[in-house]
């Protein structure tokens, strides 16, 4: 079994700013622990510094049984590496030092076959087998066949790019709830799930016997899977000992004591100023006042230094305008289209102002679909077009835009938008992306700020249709919010791939992608869709 303790950490970003200050708290052994907060609040911070990716300016982390890591961005693998370095990434670390050294005596292998390197390179193979390389490899194929119905060694040199968001999470997953490390740190391993996927998920970890901390905003989830609640805000942290449904209530009891707490304080301070001030008047013209004075003085002082109580975490402001505007009635228009490999032939026709979600288990073609629709050049038959004065505006599900790369948000809201500092500064700020966050690089930004920026710039490029995979994947719950108003009130066309329900309970049609290959319109949202059959 294994545990994670922080004591007193404190962590201030490269740039200066102050992130976590004097953070502690453990989460012990067995115990599934979801920290949540807003976006950029530091929880991908956190886990970072748990698992030892970044050092702390002070404090310390302890942890226990080992520790397996799942990172934010698995999806980023985007090198030509092999699903073979996607589980080896995410094993111990001592049979990833053995692997590399391995790795690096068969590429000398093939330079020179001298009897020296045939002696290093047996050597390498005992000591990764040593290591439990060998062993780890069998657990692997279990792996592989639990999340993508084939064996180790028929998929252990695929390109990870050529899997989707979903199985390359639920690949992680697997290695991690079945290895040998006790203690496991999860950043929103939920995302790109699926929800048969997301089922999966929340029963392993009810059954797991090891330690989890888990980054999460899908609120069902953590109802089902989540024993404590750490929340990360304006730098602090502190523990709900109950479960999710407790969890808004404890919220809103915890900050209205701060405000109370906060209130007092402020009086009292108040009156320690007046009584300072009242008896240093009297002074002036009484000697025997000057005790009573310097004592006053005294406990104001020691009133100040003992300084104010926890401010109350502000709530969070966020003013999605989306506009759109009027196009043809027909706004996608589809005949016999299908792309090759991933499904059969459908026909499809999206009216103006419809709310549609794309579902359907991870692999069936819905990303492919939308990337189609935004006009983009994928394999297919048939036709897929657009109606009259429809603007297509393309949410990418992985944050993929390598354009906004080493761009900060001020500079893409003024270069691409025409827009004076002071009025991007402004729009920033109704996405709560304004001041220092507006400076920091693209890639610098957390998952859930990059996908409100992506939203931002929809906004701003006049789309009339947005065709929309995965938005709520990375958004905080204030943010998800924002979107769902910001929706309701688009004069446009919505087409969103999601696995969120809360999220889908709010679209006119349900547009399935059936595991046997069908595409089919469905009057309620369907979930429970098998794994995919690749079409044929």
């Amino acid at each position: 079994m294994g545990h994670v303790e922080v004591g007193h950490l404190t962590y201030v970003l490269p740039d200066g700013r102050p992130l976590l200050d004097d953070v502690s708290f453990r989460i012990g052994e067995g115990v599934k622990a979801a920290l949540v907060g807003p976006n950029g609040a530091g929880k991908t911070t956190l886990m970072r510094l748990i698992s030892g990716d970044v050092q702390p300016v002070e404090g310390s982390v302890a942890s226990s049984g080992g520790l397996g890591v799942m990172r934010q961005f698995i999806g980023s693998i985007r090198d030509g590496r092999s699903v073979h370095d996607l589980l080896l990434s995410v094993a111990p670390t001592r049979v990833r030092e053995a692997a590399e050294k391995l790795h690096a005596i068969e590429l000398l292998m093939m330079e020179r076959d001298d009897e020296k390197t045939q002696m290093r390179y047996a050597q390498a193979i005992t000591d990764y087998s040593d290591a439990g390389g060998y062993d780890i490899e069998v657990l692997w194929d279990t792996c592989t066949m639990a999340a993508m119905g084939t064996p180790y060694d028929n998929v252990k040199y695929r390109e990870v790019n050529t899997l989707s968001g979903g199985e390359q999470k639920r690949l992680v997953l697997e290695a991690l709830l079945r290895g040998p490390d006790q203690t496991l740190l999860l950043d929103e391993p939920d995302n790109y799930l699926d929800v048969p996927g997301k089922l999966w998920l929340e029963q392993a970890l009810r059954e797991t016997p090891k330690t989890v901390l888990l980054v999460s905003h899908d609120r069902q989830l953590l109802a089902n899977a989540a024993d404590r609640i750490v929340t990360v805000e304006s730098g602090n942290i502190w523990v709900h000992g109950g479960g999710f449904a407790t969890y808004a209530e404890a919220r809103k009891d915890r900050n209205e004591r701060l405000d109370e707490l906060r209130r007092r304080w402020d009086e009292e301070h108040a009156k320690l100023k007046r009584l300072v001030a009242m008896l240093k008047q009297k002074a002036t013209y009484n000697d025997g006042m000057s005790s009573a004075y310097h004592a006053a003085q005294t406990r104001l002082r020691k009133f100040e230094e003992a300084g104010p109580p926890e401010l109350a975490p502000k709530d969070q402001l966020i003013n999605m305008r989306l506009r759109g505007g009027r196009t043809g009635k027909r706004a996608v228009i589809c005949e016999n289209v299908e792309l090759t490999g991933l499904m059969k032939p459908f026909d499809l026709e999206v009216w103006y102002g419809e709310r549609v979600a794309v579902l359907g288990s991870n692999g069936s073609g819905k990303s492919h679909f939308l990337r189609l629709l935004a006009g983009e050049t994928i394999r297919h038959t048939g036709a897929a077009r657009l109606g009259a004065r429809v603007v297509p505006g393309h949410f990418a599900q992985t944050h993929t835009r390598p354009e906004l790369a080493k761009r900060t948000p001020c500079e893409i809201v003024m270069t691409e938008h025409a827009r004076l500092k002071n009025e991007a500064m402004k729009i920033l700020a109704r996405y709560e992306l304004a001041g220092m966050i507006a400076d920091q690089r693209f890639e610098t930004l957390s998952g859930g700020q990059q996908a409100r920026l992506q939203i931002l710039l929809l906004e701003l490029s006049g789309a009339t249709l947005l065709l929309l995979d995965e938005p709520t994947d990375n958004l905080d719950l204030a943010s998800a919010e924002a979107l769902q108003e910001g929706l309701n009130a688009f004069d446009g066309t919505v087409l969103a791939v999601t696995h969120d329900r809360w999220f889908a309970a709010d679209f006119d049609r349900f547009l399935v992608f059936g595991a046997d290959g069908r595409v089919y319109e469905s009057p309620e949202p369907v979930w429970d869709e098998g794994r995919v059959q690749r079409v044929r």
